[in-house]
């Protein structure tokens, strides 16, 4: 199988095929749907230690919440709540951070303050300047398709890939080299739980894209409905949602426990692409 061109992200080079990669979440909203959102700084970077520590590749540090029901807050406001935070990350930690925004005034503020890349689960298509704002910064960015507000066209996979070529589109119109963007199907955004497991089934469906895929499934309602577990107790569920994502080569998945799901993805990567790891 041919893999998509590596991508360097802060310094570190992603070697796509070669393993599967953890992402650990920081939220600093006091609105997280799974309840681990943090406003104090030094709570954060200790966080953030603690993930690297456990195994994480990546972080991700949010400040707004895209739950379903979440209240919007402006630029300014979205902001002034991540700054600190991400400053403090930055400073405990070597490995790549990326900002989850979707809105291009906040993310060109956090590449400043130190964040290697964005993750956008708008996928560039709600601020017309991020796309813009990537080209001229050359950072890579995830883009994610939101079915959410979307009519469902009755092919899930169709929707989805119709939706990330949309994102890639807009990147490639404004100058954004295609080989520094990551592709994510958006499981749980505008999706019910019938139609987030087939996601899960037909992950394979989004390799003819040719991306890189992030997937994250952390704690999310669909494993609730399944399991009947509140979001604190859906780690068994959310590990074997990474067992079969990483059977099916996802790239990056994005977590909460990263301690318990680099474990998952470690042993789940030694069955599929086979141990011990080349070196």
């Amino acid at each position: 199988m041919n893999h998509p061109t590596p991508i360097d992200i802060g310094g570190v080079r992603f070697e796509w095929g070669a393993r599967t990669y953890v992402m650990g979440i920081l939220n600093v909203t006091p609105d997280s749907f799974s309840g681990d959102g943090l406003l104090d700084a030094a709570e954060v970077a200790d966080r953030a230690l603690r993930m690297v520590d456990a195994g994480a590749d990546l972080l991700d540090i949010g400040a707004e919440s895209t739950r379903p029901d979440h209240d919007p807050i402006d630029a300014e406001a979205e902001y002034l709540r991540l700054a600190a935070p991400l400053r403090a990350v930055r400073r405990a930690v070597e490995v790549p951070i990326t900002v989850d925004t979707s809105k291009a005034e906040v993310a060109a503020r956090a590449f400043e303050a130190g964040a290697d890349a964005l993750n956008d689960v708008h996928g560039l298509r709600s601020d017309p300047e991020l796309a813009p704002l990537l080209a001229r910064t050359g950072k890579p960015a995830v883009v994610m398709h939101n079915q959410r507000g979307r009519t469902f066209g009755g092919n899930l996979i169709a929707d989805v890939r119709a939706g990330l070529k949309a994102s890639m589109a807009l990147a490639h119109g404004a100058g954004v080299p295609r080989d520094r963007l990551i592709v994510d199907p958006g499981f749980g955004f505008g999706w019910g739980p019938v139609q987030n497991l087939e996601m899960l089934r037909r992950l394979d469906d989004l390799r003819g894209l040719g991306r890189p895929v992030l997937l994250g499934t952390s704690r999310k309602s669909t494993i609730g409905h399944v399991l009947d577990r509140p979001e604190q107790e859906r780690r068994w569920g959310t590990a074997a949602t990474l067992a079969l994502a990483v059977r099916s080569g996802v790239d990056i998945v994005r977590v909460h426990d990263v301690e318990e799901m680099t474990q998952v993805v470690r042993m789940a990567d030694a069955v599929v692409r086979g141990w011990p790891p080349e070196a």
